[in-house]
């Protein structure tokens, strides 16, 4: 707080004093929820008095009662409410409604009418859920929504799965740019620093209309920052440790803007060590390993983020280009990577904080540009991506099969170049209508390299176009329809085995030969898809109807993976006659919100004509079962309930669900289910708040309690998965430690508060009989400056 804020917080205070045998009186400041800064032009409204806020965001309302509301142009209506020995003067804070230069937001409508208007069922998550629920990935802060899941690598690693769905069936998307990685792989995380996130829209169900092919199950879309105020320069220092992994981070962000250009930068590190289980053993393939100080052995590492951004904006113009590095390495649990390491001569036990073989390393470097036009009616948006993915899999030089042993212990490498770019023109026709035009289209590279050979070399390039049309027909009533069309080609590279493998001939001599594992092909792919659907806003309730169809063309290692797999100690085989994926899906949702009381309920119907899976067959090579890839026609249902009530003024109970039905209806598992299924799982939430408490303020407790139910629907070889019940707690408070105007935020989490044993069933450590993590406590601090 400047001097003169304090000299005019004592004027009020001593104007107070001097008027209390009159009217009361309420004093305080305004100012942006997300940059802090003092707020101008704010009224404050009371049943018996009017205030406007000064340059300098404070204010003196003479009422005598005890609520108000704040209201500000481009800024979301906020009811405050005082308790009556409150003396002090109060900090309030409001929140943007929008910042983008979007065509549609140029009306005048918040983000939350807009949300309702459209027929997609999709969820918004601010900046301050992401702090409250801040874990170890993106992915895992992200678990607690109602209809998604994490596929949990380690304890920095994790990918996203919405209603059971994953891999490169969810498009995760940054920027309006697709992330592309090597999120093929089970084992293979997303590379996003979590940090300097202000909003992420998940949407669930069919999203490849506007995004693509790999949108076949869902959208995580990150969205761009809000732009930072004129004049202004901010930015906060974030610690955190962590009990179960040993964990030391810290991440820093700046931000800054004079009239019309801004920049921002931020810098991450994690370092962390092996993450503890409540057991004491393992067993693996018949195989007992014992862990010391349950310590899942060699699962450390290490990460060390940067970004970097510039921007212009004007009153019809504005560009940002977004550079940005993670780079990674984590250790593989030693015991998982074939069986070959019982032998090994790697004490894995010396240190928990080291990383020994087997690991991997990644790096993911990310430019993009977004910069968007209007014009007259015309909104025109243009993104461009380049993305390049170096990951290495190391592992110990051990012969396999025929293999002799390797010359160094670069087991894989994989090197993806990838080019976006993203065209789109909104047109506001009149005030009820508005029609948008798009183009996608991606080029990849992809390289490999090191002695072991899972994939090809392979090149792909996609293209995609579409028409999308929302029309209100009365203010309550929205409908939306559009059409699209994807051309895909995909050309994979020849490989041959760098040894001789012995191969008994027709004359029943032996010769020995080198093993062609892939050949030179090139396949193209195409399909129409579309949806329709509606929107009707009734008072407090929201309905919300979609029916589409999408479409999702086969990757590489489904058609021409050959080798093996020790990750999951199985060999894969792809299949170069699959046909590209395409899904039917009908979505409903209803959703309630009246003061005290919200209630949501949002289901789904899903057809696959021809869904992609890895196959278990009764063949074996070299002492290893082999994996095909297959397709079956699937039908999954299911969907997500959620019920919230303010039981008191400061305490609020919530409750969700969420379920999938699978079943595979032909094929050779025809009536199991499929990989990865999520059972029916459970979420209750008690949250206390209090305004204040000695220093600290805008003080939340939280108890969070998941429940699973088994999962007996599995398909082999899974296992079934028992039920568990799982609490986790959290504390968050801030206190003026360094400055009153911007005080420190602390973050106490408890996760796990009984150490249970429990496996969830879309890890995928749970295939290896690895329970989830132990009892953790997270300890974090932000400082914003």
């Amino acid at each position: 707080m400047s001097i003169r804020q304090l000299i005019f917080g004592l004027g009020m205070a001593i104007t107070s004093i001097l008027s209390a045998q009159n009217k009361p009186s309420i004093q305080g400041t305004v100012i942006d929820a997300h940059t802090l800064e003092p707020l101008f032009g704010v009224n404050l409204i009371a049943k018996d008095g009017f205030a406007t806020t000064d340059q300098n965001g404070t204010f003196l309302l003479k009422t005598k009662y005890d609520s108000f509301v704040a209201s500000h142009i481009g800024y979301a209506d906020k009811e405050y409410t005082i308790t009556s020995d409150t003396k002090t003067p109060i900090i309030l804070k409001l929140k943007p409604i929008s910042t983008e230069l979007d065509g549609v937001t140029l009306k005048g409508k918040s983000q939350q009418r807009l949300a309702q208007e459209s027929a997609t069922v999709s969820i918004a998550v601010d900046e301050e859920y992401l702090h409250a629920n801040r874990e170890n990935s993106l992915m895992q802060t992200l678990k607690k929504i109602p209809g998604v899941s994490t596929m949990t690598i380690g304890s920095g690693q994790s990918k996203p799965t919405i209603r059971g769905l994953g891999f490169n069936r969810v498009s995760v998307v940054q920027n309006g740019i697709k992330h592309e990685a090597q999120q093929w792989g089970s084992d293979h995380g997303l590379e996003i620093d979590q940090y300097g996130i202000d909003e992420i829209r998940i949407i669930k169900g069919p999203a490849s209309l506007l995004f693509g092919s790999d949108a076949i199950a869902g959208v995580v879309d990150i969205q761009p920052p809000k732009l930072p105020m004129p004049n202004s320069f901010s930015g906060e220092v974030t610690i955190l440790g962590e009990t179960n992994n040993d964990l030391l981070a810290f991440s820093t962000g700046i931000q800054g803007r004079k009239d019309q250009w801004y920049y921002r930068g931020r810098i991450t590190y994690r370092d962390y060590a092996d993450f503890k289980v409540p057991t004491e053993q393992i067993n693996y393939e018949n195989y007992i390993f014992e862990l010391q100080d349950n310590n899942l052995r060699n699962t450390a590492g290490e990460e060390a983020n940067s970004s970097f951004s510039f921007g212009y904006v004007g009153e019809t113009f504005r560009t940002e280009t977004f550079v940005s590095n993670v780079n990674a390495k984590n250790g593989f649990f030693a015991n998982a990577h074939g069986l070959e390491v019982r032998n090994s001569s790697i004490d894995y036990d010396t240190s928990n904080r080291d990383v020994d073989l087997p690991f991997h390393k990644v790096n993911h470097i990310k430019i993009t540009n977004n910069t968007t036009l209007q014009l007259d009616n015309h909104t025109l948006k243009i993104d461009f991506g380049y993305q390049n993915n170096q990951r290495e899999e190391q592992s110990e030089p051990v012969p396999h099969g025929f293999m002799p042993t390797p010359p160094d212990s670069k087991e894989r490498i994989f090197t993806k170049n990838t080019y976006t770019l993203n065209a789109k023109d909104v047109i506001v026709i009149n005030n009820k209508h508005t029609f948008s035009a798009g183009l996608n289209t991606e080029l990849q590279n992809n390289n490999i390299g090191g002695w072991g050979f899972l994939i090809p070399a392979y090149d792909r390039y996609s293209i995609g176009g579409y028409l999308f049309d929302h029309f209100e027909a009365t203010p309550n009533l929205h409908l939306q329809a559009g059409i699209r069309y994807d051309y895909g080609l995909i050309t994979t590279k020849t490989h041959t085995d760098w040894f001789q493998t012995p191969r008994q001939n027709a004359d029943g001599s032996t010769s020995t030969i080198f093993l062609q594992r892939a050949t030179n092909s090139r396949l193209n792919f195409s399909s129409f898809s579309g949806g329709i659907g509606a929107s009707y806003l009734k008072e407090h309730t929201t309905y919300k109807l979609n029916i589409g169809n999408s479409f999702r063309m086969p990757l590489a290692h489904e058609l021409s993976s050959d080798g093996v797999n020790y990750h999951m100690y199985r060999y894969e085989r792809g299949n170069l006659s699959l046909d590209p994926e395409s899904s039917y899906q009908i979505d409903a949702e209803v959703s309630y919100a009246k003061q005290k009381f919200s209630f949501g309920l949002s289901p789904f119907a899903n057809y696959f004509d021809n869904y992609i899976y890895l196959n278990p067959t009764p063949n074996y090579y070299e002492t290893l079962q082999i994996y095909e890839y297959t397709q079956a026609e699937v039908f999954r249902i299911g969907g997500e309930a959620s019920i919230g009530y303010q039981w008191f003024k400061n305490f609020n109970v919530s409750a969700s669900a969420e379920y999938v039905y699978a079943e595979q209806t032909s094929g050779p598992k025809e009536g199991f289910t499929i990989p990865f299924s999520p059972p029916l799982i459970g979420m209750f939430s008690f949250t206390y708040g209090k305004e204040q408490l000695g220093i600290f303020t805008d003080i939340n407790f939280t108890t969070d309690v998941r429940i699973a139910a088994a999962q007996k629907e599995i398909v082999p070889p899974e296992e079934i998965t028992d039920g568990y019940q799982v609490i986790h707690m959290s504390l968050m408070g801030k206190a003026p430690l360094f400055s009153k105007s911007k005080p420190i935020q602390i973050r106490l989490k408890l996760n796990n508060l009984f150490n249970t044993e429990y496996y969830d069933h879309t890890s995928f450590y749970r295939l290896i009989d690895v329970p989830e993590a132990g009892r953790n406590i997270a300890v974090s601090l932000t400082q914003q400056f």
